[in-house]
């Protein structure tokens, strides 16, 4: 067995299956129930917001959610196998030409929205 294999057959123990996670697009508008821990005390937030990049595999898998909170841009970096995520919810998808959307950083106000997927396999209007 070569390196990775083995990497991977340790790392399997830790990841959550598949049925737990939702498949996540670019673009996607998710929303992340993330577990705190303040002293003795546990809650569940809930961070809305869009998906605009995952990278890694495994058990590195990240990905990150951007939102506006009063006119301020947030970014939050959630590792998708991490215990701490308690769910992943895809509330809307999002049409997007792009693998990473940083680009929305620079963004304001109506340009910052994103087109709505209408489900359509053909990708043209008639």
């Amino acid at each position: 067995m070569n390196r990775t294999a083995i990497m991977d057959s340790v790392e399997a123990k830790h990841l959550k299956p598949a049925t737990e996670i939702p498949v996540l697009h670019i673009g996607d508008t998710v929303d992340v129930h993330y577990r705190i821990i303040e002293g003795d005390k546990e809650r569940v937030q809930v961070f809305q917001g869009v998906l605009i990049a995952l990278k890694g595999r495994g058990i590195n898998r990240v990905m990150t959610v951007r939102r506006i909170v009063a006119n301020e841009g947030v970014e939050r970096i959630f590792p998708i196998h991490s215990n701490r995520v308690g769910k992943i919810e895809v509330l809307r998808h999002a049409e997007v030409r792009r693998g990473k959307l940083y680009y929305l950083r620079g963004l304001t106000g109506k340009a910052r929205r994103l087109r709505e997927d209408r489900g359509d396999s053909s990708g043209k209007a008639e």
